[in-house]
């Protein structure tokens, strides 16, 4: 096929693409792209952060002693700051009559850190009567600016640590201190505890406790089974590893990456039956659909008072027999924080301990569902709801779950926008009027959601094919406009294509059209 090359564009943002064409709908950012709307400064910063969070780290620079990987990306890899299929292992000794549970800190408990610099300096999981252990898979860090920017009065509201309504379900929040300050307690909201309050303790925390990097935040090695002898022959680079001055820091570059990630795409992005009947059989009562990010002056534009669609309420809850065993902080064994269901159909494996991996993504969902409704579980009505719908039902729920992460104009779900999206897109098209509902598969291809597939829709495409391919998807004029305006005249329907406003999509038109998606980059 013959195609007008795109080139020189850089880095660029598909909204702004999409802008070129006289106010088409912005586009969803990609899993793994930055905020909309982020200035040129923050722009940078998320370069920059993401080539920190990239970074592999060696001896030289401090890595270890003891550690489980050399980078952040290494597991954070489903895109780059997303979810990955790595687990580590946390250990300690339950007790048996019912008394608390010990994490083992002085054989280096709770976390196994899996790998180390020589074999000398290994650590291990420790030989001792009643030891448990369990693993948990790397969760994302998409959004994590805008979860970060939620009110903890808004979590706080959902809280029902007695169960006053008698629904079953008791959240409670995790208050923790951050590790930056101020004194104080916040909600936690990541991890799969609830453990951390902000994108900086996050990334402080995880840089000692996964790279063995000491910063600022945490000085103090981890010790090989906390053995401080074997550390001190084994640690040859002076703490704190992370140096400079606070901006620059290592921690401070892989948070600005994380915190001007934008949420995964949703598409459609609301009107779906089965999230009706999602919300009807209880699950949005923990999987909280939506939230607004707070209105302070100190937030990024970007950040500020955007309405966020993650579903979680970011508490705890007991799960019963699909626990994780291990407390940390206030949070006990049986409890597990809501995971965000944002970008769920790209997750795999699912759940807290990696237990769902592989396969189609409806088996893999509905496996984890129905993990859900095990001996004790706050989720086991919902889940019991589930079970006993009907399969025009349960397709709707599933429908809804794997639009959590589909870009528009993705019809084949592979996360590209290609040639086979294009035909699709081709087939969809109808002109103006209202056609679609939301769970017609052709409203993925509805970009300002008005129930049709037209030409506003088209310039959209444009960008998303543009974007993904870095070509013009041109053959001829006919494939110019996508075969799109045989249904209709070109006067009704003012294609994008007719840069000169002739009301004819001819050859003149081509090289205004190629300037304008240049111009928007």
């Amino acid at each position: 096929m013959k195609r007008i090359l795109a080139a020189g564009l850089g880095f660029f943002s598909l909204a702004s693409v999409a802008a070129a064409f006289g106010g088409a709908p912005a586009l969803q950012p990609r899993m793994g792209e930055p905020l909309n709307d982020l200035s040129a400064p923050e722009l940078q910063r998320f370069i920059d952060g993401k080539a920190a969070f990239e970074r592999v780290f060696t001896q030289v620079d401090g890595l270890g002693p003891i550690f489980n990987k050399e980078s952040c990306a290494n597991c954070h890899n489903n895109p780059v700051g997303g979810s990955g299929a790595q687990t580590v292992t946390r250990f300690g000794v339950p007790d048996e009559k019912g008394g608390p549970f010990d994490p083992l800190e002085s054989m280096g408990g709770s976390l196994l850190q899996a790998q180390s610099i020589s074999e000398m300096c290994s650590e291990e999981v420790p030989n001792v009567p009643g030891i448990y252990t369990t693993v948990r898979t790397t969760p994302s860090t998409l959004g994590f600016g805008l979860i970060e920017a939620i009110e903890d009065a808004d979590i706080l509201a959902s809280e029902d640590p007695t169960d006053s309504n008698a629904d079953g379900v008791s959240g409670r929040a995790h208050m923790v201190q951050p590790l930056e300050g101020p004194p104080g307690l916040r909600v936690g909201r990541f991890g799969w505890k609830a453990q951390v309050a902000t994108v900086l303790t996050f990334s402080g925390d995880a840089a000692l406790n996964e790279m063995g990097i000491t910063n600022d935040l945490v000085m103090a090695e981890n010790a090989p089974n906390g053995d401080a002898g074997l550390l001190a022959m084994c640690d040859t680079v002076a703490d704190p590893e992370d140096t400079g001055p606070v901006g620059t820091r290592f921690i401070d570059e892989a948070t600005d990456f994380q915190r001007f990630l934008a949420a995964p795409p949703q598409t459609p992005a609301s009107g779906m039956t089965g999230e009706t009947i999602f919300t009807t059989i209880g699950c949005a009562v923990c999987h909280t659909p939506s939230f607004t990010t707070s209105d302070s002056v100190a937030l990024e534009d970007a950040i500020r008072d955007k309405t966020i669609k993650p579903y979680s309420d970011f508490l705890l809850h007991d799960m019963g027999l699909l626990f994780d065993g291990i407390p940390q902080g206030d949070a006990e064994e049986g409890e597990i924080r809501t995971p965000p269901l944002w970008g769920l159909r790209v997750r795999d494996p699912m759940l807290h301990d990696a237990s769902v991996a592989a396969g189609a993504f409806d088996s893999r969902v509905t496996a984890a569902i129905m993990a859900h409704g095990q001996a004790g579980s706050e989720a086991k009505p919902s889940v019991d709801l589930f079970d006993a719908l009907n399969g025009p039902d349960t397709a709707a729920v599933i429908a809804f779950l794997d639009s959590l992460g589909r870009r528009e104009f993705d019809h084949d779900g592979n996360g590209s926008i290609d040639t086979a999206d294009q035909a699709t897109f081709i087939g969809c098209f109808t002109g103006p009027g209202s056609f679609y509902t939301p769970d017609d598969p052709c409203s993925i291809s509805d970009l300002d959601l008005d129930g049709n597939v037209d030409c506003d829709d088209y310039q959209g495409f444009e960008a998303a094919f543009l974007g993904d391919q870095g070509v013009l998807p041109i053959v001829s004029m006919e494939d110019f406009i996508g075969v799109l305006i045989g249904t209709v005249t070109d006067s009704a329907t003012k294609c994008i294509a007719d840069m000169d406003k002739n009301t004819a999509n001819d050859a003149a038109d081509i090289p205004d059209y190629v300037a304008a998606v240049l111009a928007g980059s």
